[in-house]
């Protein structure tokens, strides 16, 4: 089932891709709360991989997208997060396996090797995707176990989709 609201967030170098990104959810028919930047101002892109994260983990969002030059820097924040799987995809492939495999919940994008009509394709497909479960859940399992052992003090944000 598509996902009624999601953040979005990403760096200055993903700022216009963001901004495209955003009309094209609005598109789908799904709420989306911008989490930054606001601007083409140079910013941190840290913060906006964190802000999205956690708005996911929390349960504020189901899914999230997450846009900077590469996609990795996001990411990498991201996942920093409990109950975030974030997967950086270059395809409509690898989004829809992110979605079915993985049970990821944070799209990230590189602005500068993605055009934005793929971009767009890739969103559609990362919200129009299902976990497929059966032998891919025990996996994602063993992920949200990691997040319980090295996060204990954290919120259990692990029931996330």
């Amino acid at each position: 089932m598509r996902p009624k609201k999601i953040a979005i967030g990403g760096d200055h170098a993903g700022f216009e891709a963001k901004e495209l990104a955003k009309r094209e959810i609005v598109a789908l028919g799904i709420e989306v709360v911008d989490k930054g930047t606001y601007g083409p101002e140079s910013v941190d892109y840290p913060d906006f991989g964190a802000a999205v994260g956690r708005s996911v983990a929390s349960g504020e969002v189901e899914r999230g997208v997450l846009i900077c030059g590469s996609g990795i820097g996001v990411c990498m924040a991201a996942n920093k997060i409990p109950g975030v799987r974030a997967a950086v995809c270059w395809s409509e492939e690898t989004a829809r396996l992110a979605r079915e495999h993985n049970d990821a919940n944070v799209l990230c994008i590189g602005a500068r090797f993605i055009e934005p009509d793929l971009a767009a394709r890739m969103i559609r497909v990362f919200m129009e995707t299902e976990f497929a479960g059966g032998r891919h859940a025990g996996r994602v399992e063993k992920l949200k176990e990691l997040d319980r052992q090295l996060a204990p003090h954290a919120p259990d944000a692990t029931a996330c989709n």
